[in-house]
């Protein structure tokens, strides 16, 4: 692989994966797309092909940290791996989201299918209430470790703008075009950054 194509995934990544979480929720937005049909299968492959392009946006980040000592570099494996660890419980939700979107014919048969899923133990909390948060932490704490210290690489406004971004898709699915707005603006210095050298330290992980 040459040094243009891991600058070229990150740039496709940065801009590809909000784009596609904004045309999900703006695709919930439209009557009839939250029940089995085109709208729903329209929207959650749109936002599972997002959440995949992410993983090139962890790995970009990580790229970025240069962490002193043993801790460091242990300190931002942990990020990465929480983050990677969320994203594969995010892509676990909405694939299920998907399939059973597919599988039923109506409203009342898509609940009882959930219900079945969901019931099955483990699957709630791994999948729907606690896995997915560790993406957003994980993400979080990539962002701050690359925006603080001597040689950071993000300024300080893109782990708020992500926080903000996060907060309020949490507080209102309504707003996931607002997140996704957000994401877009605070991983965007990674395209400019994404051929640059490495930096030399990067002291919010270096423990």
């Amino acid at each position: 692989m040459n040094a243009t194509q891991p600058s070229r995934l990150t740039a496709y990544a940065v801009v590809g994966a909000p784009a596609l979480m904004a045309l999900y929720g703006g695709i919930r937005l439209v009557p009839g797309s939250r029940e089995p049909g085109p709208g729903w299968t329209a929207g959650h492959t749109a936002m599972f092909a997002g959440l995949l392009l992410f993983a090139p946006v962890f790995l970009a980040l990580r790229r970025r940290l240069a962490p002193r000592g043993g801790a460091g570099r242990i300190a931002a494996g942990a990020a990465l791996g929480t983050a990677f660890a969320g994203l594969l419980c995010s892509l676990a939700q909405i694939g299920i989201d998907l399939v059973v979107g597919l599988a039923a014919a109506d409203k009342a048969e898509q609940s009882r299918l959930f219900d079945r899923v969901q019931g099955v133990p483990g699957v709630l909390p791994a999948v729907y209430q606690v896995g997915p948060l560790l993406f957003y932490v994980g993400l979080l704490a990539l962002l701050v470790a690359a925006s603080v210290g001597a040689a950071r690489t993000l300024r300080w406004w893109s782990p708020v703008l992500m926080l903000v971004g996060t907060v309020a898709s949490a507080a209102d699915l309504a707003l996931i075009p607002l997140a996704a707005a957000c994401y877009l603006v605070a991983l965007s210095p990674l395209v400019r950054l994404a051929a640059a050298p490495r930096p030399v330290l990067v002291q919010g992980l270096a423990g």
